[in-house]
């Protein structure tokens, strides 16, 4: 199946920049996030690498028949009501397992966002996993992993680096004017 999915990026145009990343578990940031087209392109892509990149899905999708295919394709159900705490299910999740990587997209949104949620910190460090600068840059038609990034403790700091990471890098989103490595780097 790995082959077909390199096909069927190499006929919609996108270039492959890394390999997997090579620890049994860690957490891959998905940025820009301005489409949901980036999930497919991240599901391509990490497939076309032979392996599995998982996701958050709220759990009412988790029903028949798209249940079986969610999860197929990487979904971990969450429970977002009352006071449910999605952090600590990852947490946990990233106990119970011996191999996760996770793809979070920090901006929670596929709108424009000044502010970036930094619950992949939180989850990063309870679950002592590293963090990789994921990306989908719909300009260029390339798609990686991404360099490893050090957290520190302190988590503005590291969001301020990150956004910074990006910028720099001059990913452009498939919507791009929804994308915004935020105010604080002007």
């Amino acid at each position: 199946m790995r082959y077909l999915y390199k096909l069927i990026l190499k006929i919609l145009g996108w270039k492959v920049m890394e390999p997997p990343v090579p620890e049994p578990k860690c957490i891959i940031l998905g940025v820009p996030h301005t489409s949901g087209w980036d999930f497919v392109i991240s599901f391509l892509y990490y497939n076309s690498l032979g392996k599995t990149a998982y996701v958050m899905v709220k759990k009412s999708f988790f029903i028949w028949p798209l249940g079986p295919i969610v999860k197929a394709m990487g979904g971990i159900p969450v429970d977002r009501s009352r006071g449910a705490s999605i952090t600590l299910q990852m947490i946990n999740e990233f106990k119970s397992r011996d191999y996760m990587h996770l793809a979070i997209a920090p901006e929670g949104t596929r709108k424009p966002t000044e502010k970036w949620k930094a619950g992949f910190h939180t989850i990063a460090k309870a679950a002592n996993v590293p963090v990789y600068l994921g990306y989908f840059d719909w300009g260029k038609k390339e798609v990686g992993r991404g360099e490893k990034f050090e957290i520190t403790d302190d988590v503005h700091a590291d969001l301020k680096r990150i956004r910074k990471w990006y910028k720099d890098k001059g990913v452009i989103g498939k919507h791009p004017k929804n994308f915004t490595t935020g105010r604080d780097l002007e």
